[in-house]
């Protein structure tokens, strides 16, 4: 029988030593790493048109019924007044003391049909509250290829880039409609009807299509054979990976489900090997000082506190203290590269920084100083060719969220934990510069607007 996560952390001791020693090996996205350098695909979202394929490393969960949108509604810190078929949002959920589960993108595919697409941890809370909490509905999860037997549902691609629109009307033959931003349309492409959301995954124009999975090899046919005229550029797992630095989006921040009101059950339900791992310089006993509000990465514009939801009255109390607000951080260059060189030198080195992303954990949480104190958090890092920089995305104390506030993030752990993806290594101290996130300015101006 499967351990659950409420079996694994008593048999440990605690859940941040279940976490911070996880033996899950690291997660390496089930598609082609590279087709050319990652330095190359970095560059075409943002001067050509990229494509990238988004069919193996997410899970979907297809949820129907005729109380799925009441489930949602009541798990969901958004706000579904004005939702309908053909929209998509970004589904935010915290737990009863307000604290984050995690977010997804929602897709409202027809009456009473959605699925939620993303990171497992709140698909995970969503399904466990649709399955204990009396609703009418149906669950159909399609894991990422990671854990699944077998083909993907739906094939789903994403083309970025300042070419794809023109590329989306060459390949569909008619100009593209007015779309505004999470709207879907659907086009006709090489004879296959496509569903389309508009977004843009680095701030630059970009669809993201989807179908069946048994339509997908001639959809992205249709689309490398159209784009060879807009210098169409195939993006493999390493640059993909490194996108959400320019949109400035936490991917993984670790979920509040290890304490608090109504999660004791939750843990019993959920499988152990979804807790995760920790990773970083940060280290506390209570697994509570790792918690985030939806304020401290950026996520306010998206709560509503116009329904009752899971852990509304903690989110108000939240909204009226909010301490931290998502920055980026840009590395100092003679530090990154100090580090690096360690490698080559005599001694125990810097903890590896992989590029682009340098995250060894699931959850990622490093300490940021400034003049000795901490004073945030330091999430995902990694390096953008487009901005030439190495950067990290935080949440930090207002006081010291300024442009241009000079702040020091601890890189690497002391003591070195378990984990797979640690090998011996000395702590060290990198400066760092505060920015705005999104930190490029064509992201932070348009990103909702085309």
């Amino acid at each position: 029988m499967q351990e659950s996560l409420a079996e694994a952390i008593e048999r440990v001791g605690s859940a941040v030593d279940l976490l911070r020693n996880a033996q899950a090996r690291p997660t390496i996205f089930p598609v082609t790493p590279e087709f050319s350098n990652w330095r190359s695909e970095q560059l075409s979202w943002s001067r050509t048109v990229a494509l990238l394929d988004q069919s193996h490393h997410m899970t979907d969960l297809f949820i129907s019924g005729p109380d799925a949108l009441r489930l949602l509604s009541d798990v969901g810190v958004n706000s579904f007044a004005k939702f309908e078929v053909d929209n998509a949002k970004q589904f935010i959920a915290v737990n009863h003391e307000g604290y984050l589960i995690g977010d997804a993108i929602l897709f409202y595919l027809g009456e009473n049909e959605f699925d939620l697409v993303g990171h497992q941890m709140v698909i995970d809370w969503t399904q466990f509250h649709g399955e204990t909490g009396g609703y009418d509905v149906t669950f159909e999860r399609d894991g990422n290829s990671i854990v699944r037997q077998g083909d993907p549902a739906l094939y789903r691609f994403e083309l970025q880039g300042p070419n794809a629109l023109a590329l989306m009307e060459a390949v569909t033959g008619h100009p593209v409609p007015a779309t505004k931003f999470f709207h879907m349309a659907t086009f006709d492409i090489g004879g296959i009807s496509v569903r389309s959301l508009r977004h843009g995954m680095a701030g630059q124009p970009g669809f993201e299509l989807f179908g069946p999975w048994s339509e997908g090899a001639r959809v992205r046919a249709a689309l490398i054979e159209a784009g060879a005229q807009f210098d169409l550029v195939l993006v493999g797992s390493k640059a993909y990976s490194s996108a959400n630095l320019e949109s400035a989006w936490v991917p993984s921040p670790l979920p509040a489900i290890f304490s608090g009101e109504g999660t004791e059950e939750y843990r019993r339900w959920l499988p152990a090997t979804s807790a995760g791992s920790l990773a970083g310089s940060f280290t506390s006993e209570r697994i509570e000082d790792y918690y985030l509000t939806p304020y401290d990465i950026g996520y306010g514009r998206s709560v509503a506190f116009d329904h009752d939801f899971i852990g509304r009255e903690a989110l108000e109390r939240h909204a009226q203290n909010q301490g931290r607000q998502k920055v980026t951080l840009v590395w100092n260059d003679d530090d990154v590269a100090d580090a690096l060189g360690s490698l080559m030198r005599p001694g125990l080195p810097a903890k590896y920084i992989d590029l682009p992303k340098a995250r060894y954990g699931l959850y990622q949480v490093d300490r940021v100083l400034a003049d000795g104190s901490d004073v945030g958090i330091s999430h995902d890092a990694g390096y953008i060719t487009n901005e030439q920089v190495f950067v990290s995305l935080a949440s930090i104390a207002n006081e010291f969220a300024e442009p241009g506030t000079a702040v020091t993030v601890v890189w690497g752990e002391d003591p070195n934990t378990r984990k797979p993806s640690v090998e011996p290594h000395r702590q060290i101290e990198v400066r760092a510069t505060v920015q705005p996130a999104p930190y490029s300015s064509y992201a932070r101006e348009n990103y909702r607007t085309n």
